[in-house]
């Protein structure tokens, strides 16, 4: 029997969620990039207005996407070039090969899931015809354990006798007020892709907006024991989902980050990668994309029609607007001071990925203490409770199988804070390793409670997507944010917009949606509930 207790909802899904990126070779090489031109030589703009995104992962090629629809909608006229500093498209989602076979099944590096209610991917999956893959079936005959570094807290696979054991341990009301807290979060994020979706300017007015003040303000620990949830629960279960998702502790992150790490229920991703997203979002949009190429400073210009210069390793070219989709700190581009100095260095978790193969069917029981005949999830998660108490910290934040490599050899994942030996993978896994990779990466941003973002709109023609990276740090939010930026850019120099000129300002804006938001979230309805902002106007 398949249970369904929201504990289990919580924490099945997790093991497969959001991921990070790293380099790898070049998997798609546009029809639309550009020629190089000579590194001294300047281009000035043309007539015709020219827009810079700057930036070719989730939100910049959903930028220049989100782009090509307003033209399409409104015949507005413009040209948009595309500059990445990696030789690949799709950001923080890529795959490899186990023993660089690509025969084998691809495992992502990056961003590796998204749900449903990630309207976006979703109906960029359908719109492009990809094939979304099912993981939480695929995976449902593991078992799932959560470790303290000393001893397994507890372990289940499903059936009335691992749902009384969790009922034993946690009780009833707290996986459920859990569950409702999610589910609220998630109504309220689905009203993004409204016809009335807010428009903003700046991340705490969006904030207030949907309600997520206090959730923002609080860390994941504080706030849910506040809402009556045992600190046994959140230490444990709820943990275990920060920890996969966003290597962080529930006592550190905030409680809107701590609610979205648990919101991965119905886990799917692309067959063959979801960096196919991307690609497919800069096929359509008909820019030019311009792939191992690096800004290397922006700079402002007198021209009222070109106001900003962009130059990269191939030259320099005058853009009417800039759209920055990327880490500003990460990307090593010299602003003009006045635009630097709005964006706050951003830390981010620096993790070890360690991929392999192996021949053993389960992680070896001597590890955890257990005796030789022992059964070992094969989905292990962790909590930071045992050191919290001054026990032994978890030497990982998850380790799981990731189904058949081939006949009798599996795939697995590792995610550490620090580098796992030879030695270390042989023990774990009885001597039985076949392929390795390992990876280092600042892989998510630091989220612990804020109420400060950097601006959306740093001047007039310069748009930076990644303020929205400390609110929420996904695949998804990034094409919501670009959606915003453009939107807002087009209003500003167009006199447009992604769906026609607005007719009042962001500030009014935002105090009709936020009724809107309000009412749509307690009455549960929707007029149409296949409409998605920006897709459909």
């Amino acid at each position: 029997m398949r249970w369904s207790l929201s504990t289990a909802l919580l924490l099945l899904p997790s093991t497969l969620a959001f991921e990070f990126p790293f380099n790898l070779a070049n998997f798609f090489k546009p029809t639309n990039i550009v020629g190089a031109i000579t590194h001294t030589e300047h281009v000035p703009a043309s007539t015709t207005p020219r827009i810079a995104i700057i930036g070719a992962g989730a939100g910049g090629s959903s930028a220049a996407f989100w782009i090509f629809q307003a033209k399409n909608r409104f015949g507005i006229d413009v040209k948009v070039d595309v500059y990445e500093s990696r030789n690949y498209i799709g950001g923080r989602s890529t795959v490899v090969y186990p023993y660089d076979n690509t025969s084998l099944p691809e495992l992502e590096l990056g961003a590796s899931i998204f749900v449903e209610a990630n309207k976006n991917l979703w109906r960029a999956s359908n719109e492009f015809n990809l094939t979304r893959r099912n993981f939480q079936n695929e995976n449902m005959d593991y078992e799932t354990g959560i470790w303290d570094g000393e001893t397994f807290l507890l372990s289940f696979k499903g059936g009335w006798w691992d749902t009384a054991k969790l009922l034993w341990r946690y009780g009833f009301l707290s996986p459920k007020r859990t569950e409702t807290f999610v589910r609220n979060m998630i109504d309220t994020f689905l009203s993004l892709y409204t016809k009335d979706a807010p428009k903003w300017d700046s991340m705490s007015t969006l904030a207030s907006a949907l309600g997520w003040t206090e959730l923002l303000n609080s860390t994941t620990s504080t706030y849910l024991v506040s809402q009556g949830i045992s600190e046994k629960y959140v230490n444990e279960v709820v943990e275990a989902a920060t920890r996969v998702n966003y290597g962080q502790n529930a006592d550190y992150i905030h409680a809107l980050e701590g609610a979205c790490s648990m919101a991965a229920t119905g886990a799917t991703g692309i067959a063959g990668g979801n960096f196919q997203i991307f690609e497919k979002f800069l096929n359509a949009s008909g820019a030019n994309v311009y792939l191992d190429t690096h800004v290397t400073s922006v700079t402002s210009e007198s021209s009222s029609s070109s106001p900003w210069s962009v130059r990269t390793d191939l030259g320099t070219q005058d853009y009417k607007a800039i759209i920055l989709a990327a880490p500003l700190h990460s990307t090593g581009i010299k602003l003009p001071s006045h635009l630097s100095e709005q964006i706050p260095e951003q830390p981010y978790i620096h993790l070890h990925v360690t991929l392999l193969s192996t021949t053993s069917p389960m992680p070896n029981p001597a590890y955890f203490g257990l005796s030789t005949s022992s059964q070992v999830p094969r989905m292990i998660l962790t909590s930071n409770q045992g050191a919290r108490e001054g026990r032994t910290k978890p030497e990982f934040n998850s380790l799981s199988y990731h189904g058949l490599v081939r006949e009798g050899e599996w795939a697995v994942k590792i995610f550490s804070d620090n580098v796992l030996s030879d030695e270390w993978l042989n023990t774990m896994f009885q001597g039985q390793v076949g392929w390795v990779h390992r990876k280092e990466w600042d892989a998510y941003p630091k989220l612990p409670p804020t109420t400060e973002f950097p601006p959306v709109k740093l001047d007039q023609g310069f748009y930076y997507v990644n303020a929205f990276e400390p609110f929420i740090s996904t695949m998804e939010t990034e094409t919501i944010a670009s959606r915003n930026v453009v939107d807002l850019l087009l209003h500003d120099e167009f006199d447009s917009g992604l769906c026609g000129a607005r007719t009042i300002d962001v500030e009014s804006d935002i105090q009709l949606s936020q009724q809107q938001v309000f009412q749509n979230t307690n009455t549960n309805t929707s007029k149409n509930p296949d409409f998605i902002l920006g897709w459909d106007c």
